[in-house]
C-alpha cells in the first residue's frame, strides 16, 4: 500500500519509528516532513499528507503530533479526507469499519511506539464494512461540497 506520513516536531521521533515498520510490512512510504525535532507548525505538513491522499498519490496517510488532535483537524479540512484521531486499537478498527477513514492521526506524547505500531497495523488491515455506513459517508461528502 502507498502510505504518506507527516509530523510536526513532537511527532517526528514516532514517525521515524513507524517508517521502517511500515516498509518492513511491504508498504511504499513517502515522508512529507518535518525532518527534525526543531519546532514547526503542523498544518502545512498535515495538509501535504492529506492532499496526497485526496489526489490519489497515496492510498492512506498517517499524521503525527504531540496530541494528534490539531493534526486531525487540519487534515479534515481537505476535501475527500476522513481523518481519525486514534489512540487505541478499538477506535482504529471502528474508524475504518464505519467511517472508511483514509488518514490516521496519533499523538506521540500519548501513544507509545509499540502501541502505535499495533494501531497502525489494525487500521491498515481493517476493511470498510459498507452497508448502512455508505449513506453516512455520502452525507459527509455532501457537507464538504456545501450541499448540507
Amino acid at each position: 500500500m502507498r502510505i504518506v506520513v507527516a509530523s510536526d516536531h513532537a511527532g517526528f521521533p514516532l514517525k521515524e519509528t513507524l517508517k521502517p515498520f511500515l516498509a518492513g510490512d511491504g508498504h511504499d512510504v513517502t515522508d512529507v516532513g518535518t525532518d527534525s525535532e526543531i519546532p514547526v507548525d503542523y498544518p502545512i505538513f498535515c495538509a501535504a499528507a492529506a492532499h496526497a491522499v485526496a489526489r490519489g498519490d497515496a492510498e492512506r496517510g498517517i499524521i503525527l503530533g504531540g496530541s494528534g488532535q490539531g493534526e486531525q483537524i487540519a487534515a479534515n479540512k481537505v476535501d475527500g479526507v476522513r481523518a481519525a484521531l486514534c489512540h487505541d486499537v478499538y477506535l482504529a478498527r471502528l474508524s475504518r469499519q464505519h467511517n472508511d477513514t483514509n488518514v490516521l492521526s496519533m499523538g506521540a506524547r500519548i501513544v507509545a511506539p509499540t502501541l502505535a505500531e499495533e494501531i497502525v497495523r489494525v487500521w491498515l488491515s481493517t476493511v470498510f464494512e459498507g452497508g448502512r455506513h455508505v449513506p453516512r459517508i455520502e452525507e459527509i461528502a455532501a457537507i464538504e461540497r456545501g450541499e448540507l
